[in-house]
This record gives C-alpha cells, structure tokens and sequence, in this order.
C-alpha cells in the first residue's frame, strides 16, 4: 500500500438529526465538529439524517405493499368481486 494517499482512519460519532441517537464508528470522514464521548474521548461529530434508530425498515413502521395474484388482478381489471369480498 503507497503511503500518503490514502485518507486515515479514525473513530467518528455519527449523530442521528431526526432522534439524537449517537453511536462511535470507524470512518475516513472527518468533522470540524467533535463531541465528548461516554469514554472521555474526544471524537469528530458526524451528523446524519437516518440512522438504524430512525430508518423505517429497523423501526418496523414500513409498509409493504403487497403484490396481489393473478386472479385478483383479473378481477380488479375486470370489476368482478371475489367470493371472499362479498359481505
């Protein structure tokens, strides 16, 4: 590996805008912000818009949308009701 070309390495907080959840991670990014840590150190601080903390799929406030099957198309196509539909 050629030294001098590669950005370094530090340990960063990345702090979630959206919840303030903050976690310490590995990272070339670097901050003119930094951030006192539960260890006493004293890191770079990332700010992010989503994190695990506010992401919908680890949240578990996605949605899905479900594909329908093919006779459920051709009956939303052509108007018919299903028998389970009926009331």
């Amino acid at each position: 590996m050629k030294s001098g070309i590669h950005p370094e390495y530090q340990k960063v907080v990345f702090r979630d805008t959206t919840t303030g959840f903050e976690f310490v991670s590995g990272s070339t990014q670097s901050s003119d912000e930094t951030v006192e840590w539960e260890d006493g150190n004293t890191y770079p601080l990332i700010r992010v818009e989503i994190s695990s903390d506010s992401h919908p799929f680890y949240t578990g406030k996605q949605k899905f949308a479900q594909a329908d099957g093919r006779i459920d198309r051709f009956n939303k196509k052509y108007g018919l009701q299903n028998d389970t539909d009926e009331e």
